[in-house]
């Protein structure tokens, strides 16, 4: 194939994986009131409430601080609950509460979620290649040297800090 066909196959991809997303985002946005990260959560916790930030984070397949960020949020909203764990005082059991399963009842499933279904679905063979792709891309752009926020969540000031203060080195 082509070098310049190649490449502009997988600009369109990336183009319409990230449309997807953006537009998951608003439709979340616009018609629950939550974030498609938020979203993506909620629906997580649906099945069964994590036992920890840890676990949560492992179940979106994300970095414990930028999960920790969306929960902070839904728990501020009353869509999630934060309880001292029975067993270990020191860890955070995660449960969503009525008020967020009455907005997971109406909505579609997040587009970070269908993502993360499709990226696991795919053969070994296939995703190995495409992750270390993806990896060098992200090092190319300089933009793997701090934990990325959920998927269209803004990020907190400090992170924003944060990020600043690594690319200013």
């Amino acid at each position: 194939m082509d070098q310049a066909i190649e490449v502009r196959d997988g600009m369109d991809a990336l183009r319409r994986i990230v449309r997807a997303l953006r537009v998951s985002a608003r439709a979340a946005e616009r018609d629950h009131g939550v974030s498609g990260a938020q979203l993506f959560v909620l629906q997580q916790l649906e099945d069964a409430p994590a036992p920890s930030l840890r676990e949560l984070a492992q179940r979106t397949a994300t970095d414990q601080s930028s999960v920790s960020v969306v929960v902070a949020r839904l728990v501020e909203r009353g869509l999630v609950a934060r309880q001292v764990a029975r067993d270990d005082a020191r860890r955070a059991e995660i449960a969503i509460t009525g008020t967020g399963r009455a907005i997971i009842r109406r909505a579609p499933d997040a587009a970070p979620g269908r993502l993360l279904d499709a990226m696991t679905s795919l053969p070994v063979r296939v995703r190995r290649p495409l992750t270390r792709g993806l990896v060098q891309l992200a090092a190319a752009l300089e933009a793997s040297s701090v934990a990325p926020p959920m998927f269209f969540e803004d990020e907190t000031p400090r992170a924003r800090s944060a990020r600043r203060r690594t690319h200013a080195r």
